[in-house]
């Protein structure tokens, strides 16, 4: 472990912290979805109310049927700490699953059930990676109160930083608040790590001409100095399935529907959030389409599975993915292969945990204040 230069925590990357969670057993490769459907409800028959399992919205639909609740990964932990249950099973990636274990109470042990499902997007502002920024960023602006405010897509160890420098955590639906309550009590923000999420959260504030961007990758970058001028410091990180849509695939549906709506997530480029009938976050996207009328038609600009669950849900609206398949899926929501929650079951019964997710107790107390912090707002 290191300790971080601005702050007293001790932490290290992600590829370090969780060098130790579990392959999937070579007997659980080859199981067909008969079969692993068969032993994963009989798993759950023997379980019963001792485990909650957790789909994320954008699950492949073999996780999403298996799963008691369905939805964003706020929300998906605020359901696991209400629960009873003694296991948490995190159909999504590492930092929701340490999101849960940070909200859930001590008896409660949460689980990912593959070693593999971490977002590329929180690994692009590791907390050893921004401590080192904040410390170049403020002794360049000495006189200046600097907000760091993360975007709920990070590890928890960020989330503990940024408390530790005053700042907190927001979602998509409350970054603006996030940045009026950080306006309120500074001068500048650093936001991370999605640069086209705070870039729109900046438009909607009026702010645009306040934005500049820190590159931690680029040594012949902006210098601290330049940045720091600025009121609104984005970090130059992205989410790799929002990033792929363009412009040019609204044009195209509404070249082949005149009559067709779009709606994008607000990770999307800030030319397709302008482009659109609608941006905002899941919870948007999927109440728009579940109060369209029947025949409307609504392209959806987010991660693929999704749209495909609206499609299922929703048949009779007219759901299309925004740019068809070839934007792709989340290569790390895929990593939860429904082989691995049949495993992660079947361990559970025979009283063996696997691919336990657990957050260190000084930083699981701060990032507790960041997220306390956003309930305020």
């Amino acid at each position: 472990m290191v300790t971080m230069e601005t702050a007293e925590l001790e932490t290290d990357l992600s590829l370090f912290k969780y060098d130790s969670l579990e392959q999937l057993p070579a007997s659980y490769r080859d199981l067909d979805e008969a079969e692993r459907t068969d032993r994963i409800e009989t798993a759950l028959a023997e379980l019963g109310d001792d485990v909650v399992i957790l789909g994320h919205n954008y699950q492949r639909r073999e996780i999403v049927e298996h799963a008691d609740f369905v939805g964003d990964s706020y929300q998906l932990s605020k359901e696991a700490a209400e629960a009873d249950a003694e296991y948490v099973i995190f159909g999504g990636v590492t930092f929701m699953a340490e999101s849960a274990d940070i909200i859930t109470d001590d008896e409660q042990t949460v689980i990912l059930p593959s070693m593999e499902a971490s977002c590329p997007m929180a690994g692009m502002a590791e907390a050893l990676q921004v401590d080192a920024a904040w410390a170049e960023i403020t002794d360049a602006a000495p006189d200046a109160n600097i907000i760091p405010i993360t975007y709920m897509n990070s590890y928890a160890d960020l989330k503990a930083f940024c408390a530790s420098q005053g700042g907190l955590v927001c979602t998509s639906s409350n970054a603006h608040r996030a940045f009026e309550w950080a306006f309120d009590r500074g001068d500048k923000v650093l936001f991370l790590p999605d640069k086209h999420l705070g870039e729109n959260t900046a438009h909607r504030l009026g702010m645009e001409d306040a934005i500049a961007e820190w590159d931690p990758w680029d040594p012949e970058g902006k210098d601290a100095t330049e940045v720091a001028e600025s009121d609104i410091i984005l970090w130059d990180g992205y989410c790799q399935v929002h990033e792929r849509f363009r412009e040019e695939h609204i044009e195209q549906v509404r070249a082949d529907d005149p009559d067709a709506n779009v709606i994008v997530h607000p990770e999307c480029r800030r030319e397709v959030v302008e482009a659109a009938d609608v941006a905002g976050s899941t919870a948007t996207i999927c109440d728009t389409v579940a109060n369209a009328e029947p025949g409307e038609t609504w392209a959806i600009g987010t991660e693929i599975h999704l749209t495909r669950h609206l499609q299922r849900w929703h048949p009779e609206v007219n759901v299309l993915p925004l740019c068809g398949d070839a934007c792709m899926d989340c290569n790390a929501m895929r990593q939860i292969d429904p082989n691995y929650l049949t495993w992660v079951l079947e361990e559970l019964v025979a009283s063996r945990e696997r691919n336990v997710i657990e957050v260190a107790p000084d930083e699981k107390e701060l990032a507790q204040v960041a997220l306390d912090r956003m309930l305020e707002i």
